[in-house]
């Protein structure tokens, strides 16, 4: 069974710091693209980053470029996304999504709060 769990949010001020995790069960991580979402209050859901299976290149959506760090741990097969430099517009609802046998998966989602 394919499971994804998010952790890792919480309330930063603006110029900090979170990592963020995604836990995947039931499949290898390496294996898939796995993805990065975010969905602001108001928002349509946006993908913020990607991480193609072994060999292929990552790729962020331009706000998040040069601030965000999507990376892979295999022996935990988990995914995280590093943000650094954190702005009051990083707000939103952060997803973590795989496709796997032409199903999309998703996460429940992990919040994420800039302000002062």
């Amino acid at each position: 069974q394919v499971q994804l769990v998010e952790s890792g949010g919480g309330l930063v001020q603006p110029g900090g710091s979170l990592r963020l995790s995604c836990a995947a069960s039931g499949f290898t991580v390496s294996h898939y693209f796995m993805n990065w979402y975010r969905q602001a209050p108001g928002k349509e859901r946006v993908l913020v980053a990607t991480m193609p299976s072994a060999g292929g290149t990552t790729t962020y959506a331009e706000s998040v470029k040069g601030r965000f760090t999507i990376s892979r741990d295999n022996a935990k097969n988990t995914v995280a996304l590093q943000m650094n430099s954190l702005k009051p517009e990083d707000t939103a609802v952060y997803y973590c999504k795989a496709v796997v046998g032409l199903v999309a998966y998703w996460g429940q989602g992990t919040q994420v709060t800039v302000s002062s």
